[in-house]
């Protein structure tokens, strides 16, 4: 196998058959800002835990300019013993050189919401219906606007100005976040927000357009990293709720350019049976730690040298671009159970899941030229559509296994673990065999992930990290239910309304015990939130809400949420108790 990797400042070297990256260099800073991203005084500041959580301090707004700040932390440093300011002052010195986050927002109501949307209507459980009901409300909740001044001094903020409202997760996660959106933005068009949805979609080709990229989230902390490419299925969506031709027309060339972006700095060749295959992986170029958990990075780079914890900070990116930060997946060596953060290599894998979004990407685009009468470029991505999905079967397809890997690229080989992401191309219609549906089905079933019925475990590795096991995420839910549903296997069928099920009850149970949606479920406990990670679970939450609400749309007339079977259980009970009774007596 040999790999081409491109706009990375790395050396690859192909030794007795793995490949070994090393860091030439210590690689850039995320983005300009000395206060967001780099420098002493957010080193300090993030040093001196002054808040529970650094995301906290970069998402406050400064008082006064850069330069000014900058100065003062300067005269403040350099009157302090070795130059570190004590934690007292600092404490002073923040509170009165910037605002507390989340004044960069003004009030909003969305103007396309109103109270009875039609999916209502095709919920047959009461109870469901009128959670239903309370899930639309909560896109007043979580809508933001951002305020002209952010646009006017964009220098004052780690905001990354947008023209357009937004639907936030929610908690911690008060900005946009961009693969989050694709579910948000699902759920708004069931709400009957078109126009909501369409200005969060043209706020993401707005980005594309001045930074080449979408990127992870709305600061400019995150500028340098991006998450899953869902920009072209959201514009899918929209599409299929609307048929804006005049919109598509206007925005195929950003969509394009997004693609582009994937294409050039995060593709590389892959030699197989002396064949090269280009696929994708997640390779962010950027060390030092994450601004918004800076300590966190530090302290798992602390016993590291200079170039391998550039390249562990590196690959802690990497994987916060991937979405799932962080999961035993992205971890490297002989024994991953007994791995740890430090030991991430997310970069020197290919993910399954990547490859798959990519593949019904091409195909969207195919399609959309087709639609717009772009013959030329239709044929053109169809060849590419073609290409990808026979390197999907030859890298990452494992006849034995009967289903999707990802692949190691420092070993060579398939990595035989469990994620629901294995199942994407089913999703994604990137197969090269229809008869692969079956294959996955009895893979799945001998997975032991069907044993949960809380939802689909995100791997079956325990190790603490929040994309592990007991948690499960709604898009990986909806990813599986959705691929398996859409096939044309009768199993497959049961198997996702079974899914869709368990996952309803779930989500419903949590919302009767805390009147609140989470992020993500405890897949070994009825009603119960995730956990583990670098933060507590947050509650909101705009994926979550999205995704329940697809799930009500599909299966509304199938589902129930419990309450309403175990009633006629007893009454069934009590008949039959009577009839017993009256036996008896005669």
């Amino acid at each position: 196998m040999t790999m081409k990797i491109s706009h990375w400042p790395v050396l690859a070297l192909l030794l007795g058959g793995m490949v070994v990256v090393i860091f030439a260099t210590v690689l850039p800073p995320p983005c300009d800002s000395q206060i967001y991203c780099t420098g002493e005084l957010l080193k300090q500041v993030q040093g001196a835990k002054l808040f529970s959580d650094d995301k906290h301090f970069v998402d406050m707004g400064m008082r006064a300019s850069p330069d000014v700040i900058l100065e003062r932390f300067q005269r403040l440093a350099s009157s302090a013993p070795g130059g570190q300011v004590p934690k007292e002052q600092l404490w002073q010195f923040v509170n009165t050189s910037f605002n507390p986050p989340g004044q960069e927002f003004e009030p909003w109501t969305p103007q396309d919401w109103h109270s009875d949307p039609k999916i209502l209507s095709k919920i047959s459980d009461e109870n469901l219906r009128s959670w239903a009901a309370k899930l639309h409300l909560l896109w007043k909740r979580l809508g933001r606007k951002i305020k002209e001044e952010v646009k006017t001094n964009p220098e004052l903020h780690s905001q990354i100005y947008v023209p357009n409202p937004v639907v936030v997760p929610g908690g911690r996660f008060i900005e946009f976040y961009y693969w989050d959106s694709y579910w948000v933005i699902n759920g708004l068009l069931l709400s009957e927000m078109p126009n909501t949805a369409k200005g969060m979609i043209e706020n993401f080709l707005d980005l594309v357009d001045r930074y080449g990229l979408i990127p992870n989230g709305g600061r400019v902390y995150y500028l340098r990293r991006s998450q899953p490419p869902f920009l072209t299925l959201m514009m899918e969506s929209y599409m299929d709720a609307q048929n804006d031709t005049a919109f598509l027309q206007k925005n195929i060339q950003l969509l394009e350019k997004e693609y582009k972006f994937w294409m050039t700095n995060r593709s590389l060749e892959i030699e197989i049976n002396r064949r090269n295959y280009t696929l994708n992986r997640y390779s962010v170029q950027v060390g030092g730690p994450r601004p918004e958990a800076y300590m966190d990075d530090l302290e798992q780079a602390a016993c590291l040298e200079e170039g391998p914890r550039q390249t562990l900070f590196a690959d802690l990116k990497a994987a916060a671009e991937s979405g799932w930060d962080f999961s035993s997946r992205w971890f490297v060596g002989s024994n991953v159970g007994q791995a740890t953060l430090t030991d991430t290599r997310t970069s020197t894998i290919i993910p399954v899941d990547l490859n798959a979004i990519l593949c019904r990407v091409e195909q969207l685009l195919a399609n959309f030229h087709g639609m717009l009468g772009n013959t030329e470029k239709a044929q053109e991505f169809q060849n590419i559509v073609a290409q990808r999905k026979e390197a999907i079967f030859a890298v990452l397809w494992d006849d034995t296994v009967g289903s999707w890997l990802d692949f190691d690229l420092l070993t060579r080989t398939r990595r035989n673990a469990f994620y629901p992401s294995n199942l994407s191309p089913l999703w994604a219609d990137c197969m090269t065999n229809p008869n692969f549906v079956e294959r996955v089905v009895q893979y799945l079933e001998k997975s032991n992930a069907l044993s949960f019925k809380n939802g689909l475990p995100t791997s079956m590795e325990k190790s603490g990290e929040q994309w592990d096991l007991p948690n499960a995420w709604p898009p990986l839910q909806h990813m599986v239910i959705e691929g398996l549903a859409k096939s044309s296997s009768p199993k497959a069928q049961d198997i996702a309304l079974q899914l869709a099920k368990d996952w309803v009850r779930t989500n419903y149970a949590a919302y009767q015990k805390y009147n609140a949606m989470f992020e993500k479920y405890d897949v070994s406990g009825d009603g119960k939130p995730g956990g583990g990670g670098e933060y507590e679970v947050q509650e909101g939450f705009g994926w979550t809400n999205g995704v329940v609400l697809q799930l009500l749309d599909r299966y509304g007339s199938q589902l129930t949420s419990g309450a309403q079977s175990k009633q006629r259980f007893t009454w069934n009970t009590l008949l039959l108790s009577g009839l017993i009774w009256s036996t008896l007596m005669r």
